[in-house]
């Protein structure tokens, strides 16, 4: 459940109703345009299909008419068709009962014979026609949307308006349903788009949620970290103002605190301060020609003292192994997984081996008889302030996060497998001729 008092909580929920809206919007836009399109592409088809179909049916009436000399007198023959008129009168062809309605209007004004409705006439389209020549429109007559095509055409020396009709209600119920599946469908889609775009923003945020709930442990440890020391240290400064009188050697333990806990927090400083540099990129190498060989012989024996106190026996297997690289960052690398492979080994009669071979590229291998990982921890080890349930005290995970960032920046690889029977295997391989520039 939310904790609507968490801050990092709020944060997320607040990402993900805007990677929601987002979604959302970003697809409301593509499906109103493509959407758009397709209706108007689908209209603008059909209404020039129609709109042939009635010149098409003008030039037939004008053949027609060309090939009769005179009309009969005006009159309505049975099925609606009404054929006829004079010069002055013109022609119906096409009545209701035919679905379509083709009638020639007399320059003069007369629309129709007799006989024919005046309402089946488009009189503005008729008027426009006599001043532009030709006009379409869509208009409604007698209740029906209709499409009709207006031209002057002229015969035996005569203007005369030829007005052709054409019924849209086929037209107009394919826009509708295909408005009506445009609209249904875009919800359709749009619904679905906000599940996955719901599933997709939580698995993105999963990363962030856990780098934001390592960065809390982070500070808890850190805190507790940096009390330890600080208390020690206060400790010892309240010890000595109480006895001011008191000679050095006879606070030599005090002396010897101080020193242990400003080293402590001095390595704990220099690791946060090394990680933020690292982000930044303002971090570089000082290559150099050395031996991996070399620089583990000069860490190894540093780590005695931490080896003696857990009860950990170090073996040393190294044979010369010279590359190129950054040779405080290699013995810092060296440390690291000697420190860790002594701190998670065995408490009691341990056994930490360290061994370095050379060739097509140098390779330091550290391991250890500790109780080892987890099948499931092992995509974790590198990340930063991570540490195993099962971790000793001390440490807030950052120095395997170093470890990792020193191998890859010198374009080698750092990996991890579970020891056989027991323990963890550190394997770290670097190209001999050090990163390129």
């Amino acid at each position: 459940m939310t904790d609507a008092h968490d801050p990092s909580a709020a944060l997320l929920a607040r990402t993900r109703r805007r990677l929601l809206l987002w979604t959302a919007a970003s697809t409301m836009a593509a499906l109103v345009l493509l959407g758009g399109a397709l209706y108007v592409t689908a209209a603008v088809s059909l209404q020039n299909a129609a709109e042939a179909q009635l010149r098409a049916r003008v030039g037939v009436m004008q053949t027609f008419m060309t090939a009769v000399p005179a009309l009969p007198p005006p009159g309505l023959i049975p099925g609606g068709v009404a054929i006829g008129g004079t010069a002055d009168f013109g022609v119906a062809l096409g009545g209701p009962a035919s679905g379509t309605i083709a009638v020639l209007i007399a320059n003069d004004g007369t629309t129709l014979p007799s006989g024919l409705p005046a309402t089946l006439i488009d009189g503005e389209g008729v008027a426009a026609a006599r001043v532009g020549g030709t006009v379409i429109r869509a208009t409604t007559i007698e209740g029906a949307p209709v499409r009709t095509l207006s031209q002057t055409i002229d015969l035996g020396g005569q203007p005369f308006v030829v007005q052709v009709f054409g019924d849209r209600s086929a037209e107009e119920r394919t826009l509708s349903v295909l408005l009506a599946i445009l609209v249904v469908g875009g919800f359709v889609v749009l619904a679905a788009s906000l599940l996955l775009g719901r599933i997709y923003a939580d698995r993105a945020l999963v990363p962030v949620r856990d780098a934001m709930r390592r960065q809390r442990e982070f500070a808890a440890e850190a805190s507790h970290e940096l009390r330890t020391p600080l208390t020690v240290m206060r400790s010892s400064l309240e010890l000595l103002r109480r006895h001011p009188e008191q000679p050095v050697a006879e606070v030599g333990t005090v002396l010897d605190d101080l020193e242990a806990e400003t080293g402590h927090m001095t390595t704990l400083v220099e690791d946060l301060l090394l990680l933020a540099r690292t982000d930044s990129g303002v971090v570089e190498l000082e290559l150099a020609a050395t031996d991996l060989a070399e620089l583990v012989l000069d860490a190894v024996p540093g780590m005695a003292t931490l080896a003696t106190n857990h009860g950990t026996r170090l073996e040393v297997d190294a044979e010369p192994a010279p590359l190129r690289g950054d040779v405080a960052r290699l013995r810092q690398l060296v440390t690291i997984l000697v420190d860790n492979a002594i701190r998670h080994g065995r408490p009691e009669d341990g056994h930490v081996t360290v061994r370095v071979r050379g060739g097509m590229e140098a390779t330091l291998v550290v391991e250890d008889d500790g109780p080892g990982l987890a099948p499931d921890e092992l995509g974790h080890v590198f990340d930063r302030f991570w540490r195993s349930p099962d971790a000793p005290d001390g440490g807030i995970g950052l120095g395997l996060s170093i470890a990792a960032w020193i191998a890859e920046r010198h374009e080698g690889t750092i990996t991890v497998a579970i020891g056989d029977p027991s323990g963890a295997t550190f394997t770290v391989r670097l190209p001999n001729e050090g990163p390129r520039a």
